[in-house]
């Protein structure tokens, strides 16, 4: 057993020319390993990729070329067994409207062959937040609740892998925070995540390695943290005693610029030690401070740098 929950190598995928559409190249020798335990997150704008990855995986397109590896499965000679070692949740919410929760968690259990005694379809609702929905018609649960389902529906069968493809999308903020809560209750729990997201905020809450796609290619793939102090750049706001009648001579290095009477933002490297020379130059010039306040680079920045060539 390897240490990847998923191990993908020089995976390709090109769709060929019909009609009119030209021959298209989707992926191009993507290599990815995904580590077992992890909240990984796969980011990249609209076309990257990212659904043609999970949907290989899941087994819904042919792979042009390369090798796919879920939980140790090679998904062209244990197609089974890779299948049955993640659980999706799509983009789409997909059920029929007359079933209750109840009876679509014990269906789609029966679909995988989960005995009847095995099945954890109260436990699931429960982690979802939707035992007291359990015989409620699924078409009057609300989106946020059906969005919940649909994480409960993919995990009947009790898969080591939870692919989740834009879990959040149209969600409210609420509900949004609901789910993430659920993520990390079955990652808690011993289950890889793999989230792909546009809600930037989202992976920055809860992965701890992303890698980022950008036409067919892995641009990055990194630890969470490594990925933010990529861009080495903070602002800070000093709010001055009285009201600034010019910028001091020593700030010129840190393209200062004054924001209202009394309040002046700076840019700089947290490497470079700047602060100091920067609290020295308004002291020098008179000035007391009386509150700062800084802000530095986050996971939307980064993707905007890396992604907009």
């Amino acid at each position: 057993m390897t240490d990847s929950a998923i191990h993908i190598e020089k995976l390709e995928k090109i769709y060929k020319a019909r009609g009119r559409q030209k021959e298209k190249a989707a992926l191009h020798g993507v290599d990815l390993a995904i580590p077992k335990g992890s909240v990984f997150g796969l980011l990249g704008p609209n076309g990257a990729g990212k659904s043609t990855i999970i949907n290989i995986m899941a087994g819904l397109v042919t792979k042009s070329a390369g090798h796919v590896k879920i939980w140790d499965y090679d998904i062209d000679t244990h197609e089974r067994q890779a299948k049955a070692a993640i659980g999706v949740v799509p983009q789409e919410i997909n059920f029929d409207p007359f079933f209750t929760p109840r009876q679509l968690l014990d269906l789609q259990a029966g679909l995988y062959g989960v005995p009847k005694k095995e099945r954890r379809t109260m436990a699931l609702l429960d982690l979802v937040g939707l035992s007291a929905q359990a015989d409620s018609y699924t078409r009057s649960l609300s989106g946020g609740m059906r969005r919940r389902l649909m994480v409960a529906k993919a995990m009947v069968h009790a898969p080591p892998i939870l692919v989740l493809d834009e879990p959040t999308a149209g969600v409210d903020i609420e509900l949004r925070r609901g789910l993430w809560d659920n993520v990390r209750a079955l990652n808690r729990a011993g289950t890889t995540v793999l989230l792909t997201t546009h809600y930037l905020e989202e992976a920055e809450q809860l992965c701890d390695r992303i890698a980022i796609i950008n036409h067919g290619r892995i641009i990055v793939c990194e630890e969470k943290e490594t990925l933010l102090a990529r861009i080495d750049q903070k602002e800070i706001v000093f709010r001055l005693d009285r009201a600034l009648q010019e910028i001091p001579e020593g700030l010129a290095a840190y393209a200062p610029e004054q924001q209202g009477r009394r309040s002046l933002k700076c840019r700089y490297s947290p490497a470079s030690g700047a602060v100091g020379e920067m609290i020295a130059a308004l002291q020098k010039s008179g000035y007391r401070i009386a509150d700062i306040s800084t802000d530095e680079s986050d996971l939307e920045d980064i993707f905007i740098k890396l992604t907009k060539s």
